[in-house]
């Protein structure tokens, strides 16, 4: 089978003769790649997955078994839209580019690196959850956002190889070479460096911070480099699932502490070896501040260039009135002299906040259906995000601490308190304690609800995974 018979695309890769030699040199270094660094195990299983074939309706999202390592990591963009024009920025209404602009490459390969490193890194911080995923549905779950994040790498790795030339192709290789976590070549992002161990903290990185990718990618579906934008409008129609994980995850676990509190006497659900509200509350804490972080400075000189350059812009930026925003301000609160006053900051520079803006609202609407389902148990508890000054570490408020509700504290303050907030060494220890493997048929691990339904209409004790 000829390689591009292997790798389902609508870019013409079999009438591309260059690129295909590029992609037949890389291909091999990917596949070592999956099998030192994806998920461990389970790798001549058959799994009941997800794999988009085409772009069209009935092709993006063929269910069938397959075994991991033979699944088919796609090439996909968006159809073209004929006489499009760049919406944003300096080249507002000029043609959108097809091909690298010269004086923007730089700041172009840096982008879609930064994105693509991502998407490894986060195999790589899953990688031993199946060991103790909490039962069969779950587990296919993993690995359907496994082996999407790895179609998003490859998504990534054909802009390098089709429009950087040897640059592009080395940055594809270095892309395999380094590792989550690892000390000598960590992952570009600090987030995609921690340690993913426990089957709670994969919900809440599948809710928060990939929800920061949807937010990247809807950026970057804007960029007036119309094969990065084509690309991650399809990447997007595959992170939904990603985000439905997490939300629906951290929801069932909500759902079973509910359950458990009452069948308690001092409705303690860690005596009943579930995962209390307290402890969920902390994670939520942790993981969407460091997801905040991804974003970037609050007032960013690259945002304001990736905008005036039509490189990236705003989420749905149709919806705004102002493409230029040239003249326009944003309010900031900022640290000046130990104390919080608003700036009035130009519009370009704070691209970033207006992104975190829309992620911050998209993540307060998943938060309001938790406190749903915990008020709709007659459970007295609720919930919420913390400031997005809180547990920050990029940005103008790190080196400085804020409480939850973002009120500037001391250091001292901080230091003592910070374990009312953050999960602790015995909360990750207990959580971790649980996380023991549940693989019958429709069977789930205590400390977590049953879905509400199984994948494309199948039961939930189907057979996801055909174990070996």
């Amino acid at each position: 089978m000829q390689l591009h018979e292997k790798i389902p695309n609508n870019v013409n890769l079999s009438q591309d003769k260059r690129l295909l030699r590029a992609l037949e040199k890389w291909q091999p270094d990917y596949l070592k790649w999956w099998h030192e660094a994806g998920p461990t195990n389970f790798q001549a299983n058959e799994i009941y997955l997800r794999t988009a074939i085409s772009v069209d309706a009935k092709g993006w999202a063929h269910f069938d078994y397959v075994k991991m390592p033979d699944y088919k990591w796609g090439i996909f963009l968006t159809p073209p839209e004929h006489d499009k024009k760049i919406g944003f920025g300096d080249f507002l209404g000029n043609p959108v580019w097809q091909d690298v602009p010269g004086e923007f490459r730089n700041a172009l390969r840096r982008i879609i690196v930064t994105q693509g490193d991502t998407e490894p890194a986060s195999v790589e911080q899953q990688r031993l959850l199946c060991n103790t995923a909490p039962s069969m549905y779950d587990c296919r779950n993993l690995f359907q956002v496994n082996v999407e994040e790895g179609r998003h790498l490859w998504a990534m790795v054909y802009l390098l190889h089709a429009y950087f030339g040897r640059d592009g192709r080395e940055e594809a290789e270095d892309l395999l070479e380094r590792r989550s976590g690892d000390v000598d070549k960590p992952r570009i992002l600090s987030t995609f460096n921690e340690p993913i161990s426990d089957w709670l903290s994969f919900f809440m990185f599948t809710m928060f911070t990939d929800r920061d990718g949807k937010y990247q990618l809807l950026a970057l579906a804007e960029s007036g480099f119309d094969p990065l934008a084509r690309t991650t409008r399809f990447m997007l129609t595959e992170e939904a699932h990603h985000m439905f994980v997490g939300e629906t995850g951290v929801g069932r676990v909500v759902k079973r502490a509910c359950d458990l509190m009452k069948k308690d006497p001092n409705e303690d659900v860690r005596n009943q070896g579930g995962i209390d509200l307290d402890t969920i509350q902390k994670y939520v804490n942790h993981w969407y501040s460091s997801s905040l972080d991804l974003f970037g400075g609050e007032i960013s000189t690259n945002a304001a260039d990736y905008f005036a350059s039509g490189l990236k812009g705003r989420e749905h930026e149709d919806q705004f009135t102002d493409h230029v925003a040239l003249h326009a301000t944003y309010r900031i609160p900022v640290i000046d002299d130990g104390r919080l006053t608003d700036r009035d900051v130009p519009l370009r520079n704070a691209m970033n906040e207006v992104l975190r803006d829309a992620y911050i609202d998209d993540n307060q609407r998943g938060v309001d259906r938790w406190n749903r389902m915990i008020a709709e148990a007659g459970v007295n508890y609720t919930i919420t995000l913390p400031s997005r000054r809180f547990n920050r570490t990029m940005g103008i408020y790190a080196g400085h601490h804020f409480d939850p509700a973002g009120n500037h504290i001391s250091a001292e303050t901080w230091e003592r308190r910070k374990y009312e907030w953050l999960p602790n060494e015995a909360d990750r220890v207990y959580v971790k304690s649980l996380m023991l493997p549940v693989l019958e048929l429709g069977k789930m691990a205590n400390w977590i609800a049953a879905p509400e339904r199984g994948v494309k209409g199948q039961p939930i004790d189907f057979e996801y995974i055909r174990l070996v």
